[in-house]
């Protein structure tokens, strides 16, 4: 019986018949999501940003800093670690629209640098320059390298283990808790009333996001479904302690975004909100939480609410579903079809839900 992995040019030509449903209502859903940066006006945040402190603007560039140069490496990660790879159609047709999506926050976060009178010289330099910034982009490119430089067997445990440690980097590590992360604090700006604009880029940003997790996780959880191989204690072990040390790498960069706090929040709070993060992508992939903390942000699930995210405070839905009824029941989660991993039909993958 064919399996999502697999690495032949002929195979996955044909959409139909569609065995992993969970992948087309993705792509049906990030379709209905498209958006494009320049719909918001950007330009009414500048009075805002004069009357900010220099720890607030220090965090809006930090922010933008990491983001920017992060955004292109999840497409590399896509286009060499997971597109050969797979042969479903429905999978391809996805990740083709992430990838996409990717290059549209990259444009997105342009666009704050080209309004905002940031140094663009020394906010792209900091990737590589901020030692908390450099070490977690080293931590992704080393899972990346192993997908690119090395000769993958895509047949071979070992080759399929990387496959799966390369979305643990990415998706799981990256995407699903270094990312929602700075969501979290770029959307606390807003919560006192700065930043509308900015924080509707961001919200449009996380609904793009959220499928790109849900995906992931579903994509990894899939493979290890299929493949018994990799259902072992110690590969699994191995997946946690990836997730927990890339905690601490976390740790090290919050305290750098936020040396000495801003009004309601410093990095004691931001991270108390990724060990709260941790915990339910461990969830989502079938481990118990470890750090077992309360969400201190429990705002942040009113301003990212998947289905009627309405900003208030402009007359702009920021939802952005131009037809989302026929993917509506992937994030309601109606239950799981023939194909699909048993994470499908959830809907866990917004952070705030718990």
């Amino acid at each position: 019986m064919a399996q999502i992995l697999g690495s032949g040019i002929q195979d996955g030509l044909l959409l139909k018949p569609i065995k992993y449903q969970w992948a087309m209502d993705l792509y049906d859903q990030a379709v209905a999501n498209t958006w494009f940066p320049n719909e918001i006006q950007l330009a009414q945040d500048l009075a805002d940003w004069e009357k900010m402190s220099d720890e607030e603007r220090h965090a809006v560039t930090f922010l933008m800093s990491y983001f920017n140069p992060n955004e292109l490496l999840v497409n590399k990660a896509l286009a060499f670690g997971v597109y050969p790879y797979v042969n479903a159609a429905e999978a391809h047709l996805y990740l083709a629209k992430q990838m996409w999506e990717e290059a549209n926050h990259c444009m997105a976060f342009e666009y704050v640098l080209e309004t905002f009178p940031i140094d663009r010289e020394a906010a792209y330099a900091a990737h590589v320059d901020e030692p908390t910034m450099a070490r977690k982009e080293e931590f992704e490119t080393k899972y990346i390298k192993r997908m690119t430089e090395d000769n993958l067997d895509i047949t071979s445990t070992e080759g399929k283990k990387d496959f799966i440690r390369n979305l643990i980097a990415y998706n799981i590590v990256l995407e699903g808790i270094w990312f929602y992360s700075g969501f979290m604090v770029a959307l606390s700006f807003r919560q006192r009333n700065l930043l509308r604009n900015f924080g509707s880029l961001i919200d449009w940003i996380v609904r793009d996001e959220s499928l790109h997790l849900k995906f992931g996780i579903n994509l990894i959880l899939t493979v290890i479904e299929e493949n018994e191989d990799l259902q072992t204690e110690e590969f699994a072990n191995e997946i946690k302690q990836m997730i927990l040390d890339a905690v601490e790498m976390e740790e090290e960069y919050n305290k750098a975004l936020l040396p000495n706090g801003i009004l309601g929040l410093n990095a004691d709070y931001i991270n108390q909100y990724v060990k709260y993060l941790t915990d339910r992508r461990l969830e989502e992939l079938g481990f118990e939480p470890h750090y077992n903390v309360s969400n201190p942000a429990k705002w942040m699930a009113t301003a990212n609410d998947t289905y009627e995210l309405v900003n208030f405070f402009e007359s702009t839905n920021t939802s952005y579903e131009v037809n989302a009824g026929n993917a509506e029941s992937t994030l309601k989660g109606t239950g799981p079809e023939e194909g699909q991993s048993p994470s499908a039909d959830r809907g866990e993958n917004d952070p705030d839900n718990k």
